[in-house]
């Protein structure tokens, strides 16, 4: 419940709409009582006056008790409807300013503090959890709140006819309006949360399934997984089956609370007119204002049904939101040097506390200008070194210096902003060519988007389609080949004027020829930047450039390509392997 607390302080900017919701609620619900009593009582007494006689019917006045039963009528037609406007337009700024918060603490967590969780559940979390939580508010706080409210009002009304049948109304909205919502919490509480987990686990297999699809019918995996989702379905159908069990018993408990309420008013007005204490119209009046009473618990018994699953979900969101940052951030980073070295020195960095180094003792120097290939086995540490670089993870001892700054002491943002980053795992986005292009830099024109594409040497094919910038690419990029999505990637790090460029195994997957064209294209890139290139192929490296094999986290050997393939330890076995790969 205290997850739940918690939600309700982050609705406070939404807190006039919640307020309005409320109040047109109360009204709809004290208008819809104000009808039914009203008319019982007026029908009632039209029905007295006509058995009197002509004098009385000359007496009664008609219209006040008619124009009432118009009022209320329209007062509670209007406020139904503004409360559904008002009620719904507040949530969906709830869930929009939920979605917005929990991005904003997603976006500092990647991805070293992600990396164990399955893209399908953080979907499920953004999106699912989310809409969850969307009700709280819509289908727990609203009606409760407008519950009690009514209740007192409409347990006074009564009171003021019939002492006793004020009581008696009372008792029968705590019971309907509490008690039977407090069952049904209890019962539904482990089925909610179950349905919960169940359904989330459902949605990260499916994401995940249609992620690897590719690799599930080459492992004729298929069959597998299709079990495992039916036996997800067949559990989520059983969990729901036993939440509609409840629902239906909280209904029929409350519909038989009401009942017996509606009987007790019989017999108490029968009373009370048989002792002449109560005039005779004012039965019908306590009867049917009794039924509309329990309006205000009719969505109660379901709503906190449902509570455990929302609890559940607050729950998931705050795990997520509450977990340390894996990088400390200063308030504000100094002034950007002349000069831009890299400069790293017995470095140490892992990613968990009780976790192994990455970078274990990592000495390396890299002046400005300079281009370094970094060779080296997975796990090595290459990786690793981008992530310390680009700030998406932080070190732990020694000392790590860009242009002589400790690199801990700069943003990660601003650090960011002086890298280009091409990797094989680049994300093309379901937009047009146009759309995945501005990503780098959303202020270019189509003369600046041209020239990139004219230099990663897929204009021509751009022009040839129909559609050119605006043509859609599909989801990942489905609609173009391997070389065409890895030059759109190639374009969108052109955009970028960034001092340093990291090319992370670009070329990997490439057939030899397209691979060529692209590392020709990547040359025009590299130009009058500090390139470091992470690969595991051998034939782009030139006998003059610099290269850093890394071994357990730590730099083992560094020179000129031609040197160390001489008198190194590792490149040599690398050249081997390289060139008995390419004769097989």
């Amino acid at each position: 419940m205290r997850d739940l607390i918690r939600l309700m302080r982050l609705y406070n900017p939404d807190r006039l709409w919640i307020a309005g919701g409320l109040a047109l609620g109360l009204i709809t619900v004290l208008a819809n009582f104000g009808l039914l009593a009203l008319s019982g009582w007026f029908l009632a007494s039209a029905g007295a006056v006509g058995l009197a006689g002509y004098a009385a019917q000359n007496a009664f006045n008609l219209l006040t008790p008619a124009a009432g039963v118009r009022f209320f009528a329209t007062v509670r037609v209007v406020c139904r409807y503004a409360g559904r406007l008002v009620d719904h337009e507040a949530t969906f700024r709830q869930l929009a300013g939920l979605r917005t918060y929990l991005y904003a603490r997603l976006e500092p967590l990647a991805p070293a503090a992600l990396d164990l969780e399955r893209s399908g559940d953080l979907l499920s979390r953004l999106v699912a959890d989310i809409d969850r939580l969307g009700d709280v508010y819509l289908r727990v706080v609203a009606p409760f709140a407008v519950f009690a409210l009514a209740t007192l009002v409409m347990a006074g009304v009564f009171a003021l006819f019939a002492p006793l049948a004020g009581g008696a109304l009372l008792l029968g909205l705590v019971l309907a309006g509490i008690m039977v919502p407090a069952f049904s919490l209890v019962l539904g509480a482990r089925p909610s949360r179950e349905v919960v987990a169940i359904q989330n686990s459902l949605r990260a297999d499916l994401v995940d399934a249609t992620q690897g699809m590719a690799d599930l019918l080459s492992c004729n995996s298929g069959p597998a997984m299709a079990a495992r989702l039916a036996a997800s379905g067949e559990l989520l159908v059983a969990g729901q089956a036993r939440l509609a069990v409840l629902s239906g018993l909280g209904s029929a408990a409350g519909q038989l609370i009401a009942n017996l309420t509606l009987a007790a008013m019989l017999v108490i007005g029968r009373s009370l007119v048989a002792r002449h204490r109560l005039p005779g119209p004012d039965l019908p009046l306590l009867a049917l204002g009794a039924l509309a009473a329990f309006e205000a618990t009719a969505p109660l018994a379901q709503a906190f049904q449902l509570l455990g699953g929302m609890r559940e979900a607050a729950r998931r969101l705050f795990e997520i939101v509450d977990r340390p940052l894996p990088v400390r951030e200063p308030e504000a980073s100094p002034a950007r040097p002349a000069r831009l070295d890299i400069t790293l020195t017995r470095l140490r960095m892992r990613y968990r506390p009780d976790g192994p180094w990455a970078l274990d003792g990592l000495d390396l120097t890299i002046t400005e200008g300079e281009h370094v290939w970094l060779l080296g086995a997975s796990g090595a540490g290459k990786t690793s070194l981008v992530n310390l670089l680009l700030r998406l993870a932080d070190y732990q001892e020694g000392a790590a210096r860009l242009g002589g700054i400790e690199l801990a002491d700069i943003r990660g943002d601003d650090v960011r902003s002086l890298f280009t980053v091409v990797s094989q795992r680049a994300h093309l986005f379901a937009g047009t060519l146009r759309d995945n292009l501005l990503i780098a830099k959303p202020e270019a024109d189509d003369a600046m988007l041209w020239a990139a594409l004219e230099m990663a040497q897929l204009d021509g094919f751009v022009r040839a389609l129909p559609e050119g910038l605006e043509t859609l690419i599909g989801e990942a990029g489905a609609r173009l080949s391997g070389g065409e999505g890895r030059r759109l990637v190639l374009a969108r790090a052109a955009l970028r004027d960034t001092p340093f460029l990291i090319l992370d195994e670009p070329t990997e997957g490439l057939d030899p020829l397209t691979a060529a064209g692209f590392r020709a294209a990547l040359a025009r890139l590299a130009a009058a930047r500090t390139v470091i290139a992470i690969t595991h192929r051998l034939d782009g490296i030139k006998t003059n450039d610099r290269v850093v094999v890394l071994s357990r986290g730590r730099a083992v050997e560094d020179g000129s390509f031609g040197t160390l393939r001489q008198t190194g330890r590792i490149v040599p076995r690398l050249v081997a392997i390289s060139e008995a790969s390419a004769r097989f």
